[in-house]
């Protein structure tokens, strides 16, 4: 095994990529609107990234497998960049809306395949520790990117697209030049032979687990799209304020899924992690509720990104093992379902919350005690395949 050596570098790919990404976020609601968008647009601006990831991420995973993880990274990686040029020298909206389209197209190559080479270089024992390993890395470019991109801002709307571009070159260089194939020709050979995975996913125990992270994915995407409001609300906090709160979680969420699954998977297995992740989760989501000035909105937050943050590595883990689809078949359907939540999860958590502002965390909860179930009839199911039932 080679993950040693590929881990750290793969932990520093898809750091910049999310660093790149995050870059854009706290500048793109401003760059729309100075090109006529409406809140409706802008929102679709953002959906439709996320719609072309759940529609080709299990395609990019499955080319993945027949040709390997190298190239389709650096075909992601590169389209990433392309993305960000174009929307920097974007002068109408509709510009901005082909550069997105371009960048959730080529760019939902990044995540699957990377989860799937991890999954080639590591062996079962060791999986849930690669996975957070990737998990935390995600989680560390979210909290530098907008920062950095709020800097560079200042100068000029445009000077933060441009930075973003040349990060995901600079992590295309690093992946063309340091970054080892992790699929052997025969393991194409077998990949190309192997069972198609939407239907694999459909019919038997494995759609559970990724329904539950469709339900896990449901659930962040509302909190993250209604809090500012809610904290504004409920404890009249501030963007000064929210941003180190997200700061916070982020960074206690890195550190657990860096450290923490990894020893945890191992000790006591993927299924322990996911079960005790949706507790917390669920235990988050209730004591949100209860926010009333700065402390409680970090501390309670933080319990639920550490939670949450623990799901999708060991989710990762486990349908990697289980799965008799090739990793980059698997992990590409994975992201899939993750997309299709954070398409959803906004509009839902915004029309909850115009009910009740308390309404998106308490459908939380519902989400997390469901993908419990979901969980347990997941089990339930695999012990009856095993004995013949």
């Amino acid at each position: 095994m080679e993950s040693k050596k590929a881990l750290p570098i793969l932990f520093a790919v898809m750091f910049l990529v999310m660093v790149g990404f995050g870059i854009i976020i706290p500048v793109m609601p401003f760059y729309a609107e100075e090109m006529g968008a409406s809140p409706t647009q802008l929102g679709l601006l953002m959906a439709v990234y996320s719609f072309m990831q759940l529609l080709f991420a299990p395609m990019w995973g499955r080319i993945s497998d027949r040709i390997g993880r190298k190239p389709v990274i650096m075909i992601g990686i590169i389209g990433l960049s392309l993305s960000f040029f174009l929307m920097a020298i974007s002068t109408q909206l509709w510009m901005l809306f082909a550069a997105r389209i371009i960048g959730g197209f080529l760019s939902s190559a990044n995540m699957p395949t990377v989860m799937a080479y991890v999954a080639d270089i590591t062996s079962e024992e060791d999986r849930g520790k690669g996975m957070g390993i990737i998990g935390a890395s995600v989680g560390m470019g979210f909290i530098f990117g907008p920062a950095i991109g709020g800097v560079f801002s200042q100068e000029s709307l445009h000077m933060p697209f441009y930075l973003a571009g040349f990060s995901s070159l600079v992590t295309f260089l690093l992946v063309l030049f340091v970054l080892k194939e992790s699929l052997h020709m025969e393991d194409k050979n077998n990949n190309s032979r192997k069972k198609a995975p939407l239907l694999q996913a459909l019919n038997g125990p494995l759609s559970f687990l990724f329904f539950l992270q469709l339900f896990i994915s449901l659930s962040l995407s509302g909190l993250e799209a209604t809090f500012a409001y809610f904290a504004a609300k409920k404890a009249g906090l501030g963007s000064v304020d929210l941003g180190y709160i997200f700061m916070i979680m982020g960074l206690s969420g890195a550190i657990v899924q860096g450290g923490a699954v990894g020893r945890l998977t191992k000790k006591f297995g993927e299924g322990f992690v996911i079960q005790i992740g949706i507790a917390i989760s669920a235990l988050g989501f209730f004591l949100i509720l209860f926010v009333d000035n700065f402390i409680t909105a970090a501390i309670f937050l933080t319990i639920f990104g550490v939670g949450n943050g623990v799901i999708r590595p060991s989710v990762s883990s486990l349908l990697t093992k289980r799965s008799k689809s090739g990793h980059g078949s698997t992990t590409g359907l994975l992201s899939s379902f993750d997309s299709l939540g954070r398409i959803i999860g906004p509009p839902l958590g915004g029309w909850l919350f115009s009910i009740t502002i308390g309404l998106p965390y308490i459908s939380g909860i519902i989400l997390s005690v469901t993908a419990l179930l979901l969980y347990r009839i997941y089990t339930v199911q695999e012990k009856k395949l095993s004995i013949g039932i």
